[in-house]
């Protein structure tokens, strides 16, 4: 054999995030593309946006392995002129994979959720909640987001302010008494709204994700408890390097196997904010 294919990149993902892992709303694996294309350049990226697409394409990228799925919705028209029609036209012509990594990679263990946590620095961590498709499982490892503790209690202001630091934002949101004090602390990365009725019924002081909304502030500060939202891009781009990574670990390049593991940093927070 002298090269991968798109078929052998995805056994290794398999061992990395299984699919079965993924939440039923989620659509993981292959996007588009052939199990049986060669791969010599992989890519690895938050989004499957059209600029990402576009120059994926001219730098000879084989197969592109993002975190959100290019396809979320059922496809019912397939017109090249629209910018979802564009972009399957431009991966076929050009023999580019599209792979997601999503749901799958946030629950399983060692995934995106453990590595926000360890970036925050939480102890004796555990799934905050069970997925569905693990629920006869009540011992597994993996599940949605995690719980852990702060080495040493925090004020809320403090740890909002240490968060900041580490993950190297321009800004973040925060709801609560500045002098809340934390020890157990909650992370879901991504979207955590759906995570909100657990958070408040748990004894967990704080939970900190993405895209927390108005009415969860508001409940939020009912209970008395604190919310810190780093943003959706922030709290998920990290995965990046992450994959880059653990790719290479088990792709070894060879004369046979010729291959180039990158991260494709050319995505940006689409949000920006004026003071």
């Amino acid at each position: 054999m002298n090269t991968m294919t798109v078929a052998d990149i995805i056994s290794v993902m398999e061992e990395i995030s299984p699919t079965y892992l993924a939440e039923d709303w989620d659509n993981v694996g292959l996007q588009i593309g052939s199990a049986v294309w060669p791969v010599n350049k992989i890519w690895i990226v938050l989004d499957p946006l059209p600029m990402i697409i576009q120059r994926a394409c001219k730098e000879g990228v084989d197969l592109l392995i993002t975190h959100h799925p290019l396809f979320f919705k059922p496809i019912r028209t397939l017109d090249l002129g629209t910018v979802q029609g564009n972009i399957i036209k431009t991966c076929i012509q050009n023999k580019l994979s599209v792979y997601s990594a999503h749901t799958n990679f946030d629950s399983v263990s060692g995934g995106l959720n453990d590595i926000f946590a360890d970036r925050i620095g939480l102890h004796n961590r555990r799934v905050f909640k069970r997925s569905e498709t693990l629920q006869m499982e009540p011992d597994s490892c993996h599940g949605i987001g995690r719980v852990g503790d702060l080495s040493r209690p925090l004020r809320l202001k403090q740890l909002a302010q240490s968060l900041k630091q580490r993950l190297n934002l321009n800004f973040l949101r925060m709801v609560g008494d500045p002098d809340l004090s934390v020890k157990k602390v909650a992370v879901c990365t991504g979207s955590g709204s759906g995570l909100l009725n657990e958070f408040i019924s748990s004894e967990v002081q704080v939970y900190i994700s993405g895209d927390l909304r108005y009415h969860d502030a508001i409940s939020a500060l009912e209970a008395e408890k604190g919310l810190i939202d780093v943003g959706h891009f922030s709290s998920e781009q990290i995965m990046i390097d992450v994959v880059v990574e653990r790719l290479k670990k088990r792709i070894k390049p060879s004369e046979s196997h010729p291959i180039t593991i990158e991260a494709c940093n050319l995505e940006r927070d689409p949000f920006r904010v004026l003071i």
